[in-house]
């Protein structure tokens, strides 16, 4: 039942509003008085400060920033690696392709269309189980003895994220290398220099110009691709952000700190490589020479 309040000459003919408020097993009565202004119901109004108060931890969000760091470096050798051999191999790739090598190009082809077809979640995936499966009947038909639990975690997340970077920067450095004139080549061929030479002194300089960009771009898609190499049981920023999670089941401020790292580091890249390609961007015309128009008008 409703409690009821006992009337009162003071109280006038106003309506009295009263209002029940059941929480977790407990019974307040608030009272409103309508015309008298009196209003019981702090008690409520601090239990909703207080809920609101924990929903989101700002502070935390900058604290745990110290601690995700320390696991930076792993984030960094990671993708340092698995860039190299995305460019080496995808240069092989490249190559392959453009003399069209009978056999490799069509494999070639292949590995290209497989590896950018498929997520890179389950790349990582079939690393993982894949290469110890694979080592395991290595050993049972040659009689070796591989250690298959000896391996490391961040080994498979190499390849997986190597591969799947060389089948990108593949499409890249080919369309860079197309992209140079082959008068040029012609040229350097006619003065004696071999396949090597020419690849090494007149095509490589020019097409590093143009690649610089679409492989700077997937080089911070890189950065952020490493976040899931925590199927390969390593230990990098994203994880180490779990972790940390785990202990106060404050997730979302976790990963507000991880979004202000990514971010940070890759404003940073993108800074560095503007300045790169203002570097060596070959300008389509020489620049004037200030000095020449004065010569000029002392000749006429």
């Amino acid at each position: 039942m409703l409690p009821s309040i006992p009337y009162h000459p003071s109280l006038g003919t106003e309506k009295i509003v009263i209002r029940n408020t059941y929480h977790e097993r407990s019974f307040i009565g608030n009272f409103q008085i309508a015309g008298c202004g009196l209003t019981f119901d702090h008690k409520k109004n601090e239990r909703k400060e207080k809920v609101m108060a924990k929903l989101f931890d700002g502070k935390l969000v900058i604290t745990e920033i110290p601690d995700l760091l320390e696991y930076l470096p792993t984030t960094i050798y990671l993708t340092l690696v698995a860039l190299v051999v995305g460019l080496v191999i995808g240069l092989l790739i490249a190559l392959v392709r453009m003399n069209r090598i009978p056999v490799l190009n069509q494999i070639a082809i292949a590995f290209v269309s497989i590896v950018r077809g498929t997520p890179i979640i389950v790349q990582l995936y079939i690393t993982y189980f894949g290469i110890p499966i694979a080592l395991k009947y290595f050993n049972y038909y040659h009689g070796t003895s591989f250690n298959i639990n000896g391996i490391p975690g961040i080994l498979f997340a190499m390849v997986a994220l190597g591969l799947n970077q060389s089948a990108f920067d593949s499409e890249t450095i080919r369309a860079a290398i197309q992209s140079v004139d082959k008068g040029q080549i012609e040229a350097a061929k006619s003065m004696g220099m071999n396949g090597g030479q020419v690849l090494r002194r007149v095509i490589l300089p020019q097409a590093a110009a143009v690649a610089l960009l679409p492989l700077g771009n997937s080089f911070i898609s890189l950065i952020k691709g490493t976040s899931l190499a925590f199927t390969c049981s390593v230990v990098e920023i994203t994880a180490a952000g779990k972790i940390l999670a785990g202990r106060n089941y404050r997730y979302f401020e976790v990963y507000c700190s991880l979004a202000i790292i990514y971010w940070v580091i890759t404003f940073i890249l993108e800074r560095i490589l503007a300045l790169v390609e203002k570097k060596i961007t070959i300008p389509e015309q020489p620049p004037e020479d200030k000095n020449a128009s004065p010569r000029k008008e002392e000749s006429k």
